[in-house]
């Protein structure tokens, strides 16, 4: 992991109307880290992430991404940031309807404008990273929710991103494929220097990542773990892409 920051944030303030969810937020994350933020529902984990991603703005504060100020950045040079550089795991999949597993990450490569055949070839990897590779032709009313949330994670890692943000990302997955993800997300954090932001209720979660964030009354805490993870629980798997 380098010491250079993949996100900056100070003092960030975000409300909406008369609630006020983040209340000075400083948080850093390294290039090729991974960090898992947690707290209670409607803390503002997701508001944050939103934030980070360039899709909303906060009301104060300083926000740098990849050593670029994004509140101060015109509108078109965030969503080139968003297409190229930053890779997304939302809730709820949101996969599009019409078009199959390998259409719905296929489209989200063509937005950077990454050519046919090289959108293809990182689709197909990125399904396989998943365990998904026979369902490549399937509409998302035939997969299952936990099949369709690891769509959308080879949707985000087919990107090749250099930050991936990830909120709730072990929504209806099993244990065993939340491991095998989890594990995933470190060989691709150790060979890229992607780093990874997720949102969590998942207690697993913080077994694979290097730091862990409490979100509580909209400041964030780091937590002090009670025991460092053996390395046979945050062993890398080979990334294939």
């Amino acid at each position: 992991m380098k010491d250079e920051l993949c996100v900056r944030v100070r003092d960030v303030h975000r409300g909406f109307g008369d609630l006020q969810v983040l209340r000075g937020v400083d948080l850093d994350v390294h290039l090729g880290e991974l960090v898992a933020l947690f707290g209670p529902s409607g803390s503002g984990k997701t508001t944050l992430l939103n934030l980070i991603g360039a899709l909303d703005q906060p009301q104060t504060g300083q926000l740098e991404v990849l050593g670029r100020d994004i509140v101060h950045m015109s509108e078109s040079r965030r969503t080139k940031l968003r297409r190229t550089q930053i890779g997304f795991i939302f809730q709820g999949s949101l996969l599009l309807p019409t078009y199959s597993a390998l259409e719905n990450i296929d489209l989200a490569l063509r937005l950077p404008g990454i050519g046919f055949f090289e959108r293809r070839r990182r689709a197909r990897a990125a399904l396989a990273a998943v365990g998904l590779s026979a369902w490549a032709d399937h509409m998302p009313e035939e997969l299952s929710g936990g099949q369709r949330q690891r769509i959308a994670i080879a949707r985000a890692i087919a990107l090749h991103p250099r930050l991936v943000l990830a909120d709730e990302l072990t929504s209806g997955i099993d244990t065993a494929t939340v491991r095998r993800v989890l594990a995933l997300f470190r060989g691709i954090a150790a060979a890229e220097e992607t780093t990874f932001l997720i949102v969590s209720h998942d207690p697993l979660v913080a077994e694979y990542v290097d730091t862990v964030y409490d979100l509580l009354h909209g400041k964030i805490v780091r937590r002090s773990p009670d025991r460092e993870p053996d390395k046979s629980e945050r062993r890398d798997e080979a990334w294939v892409g």
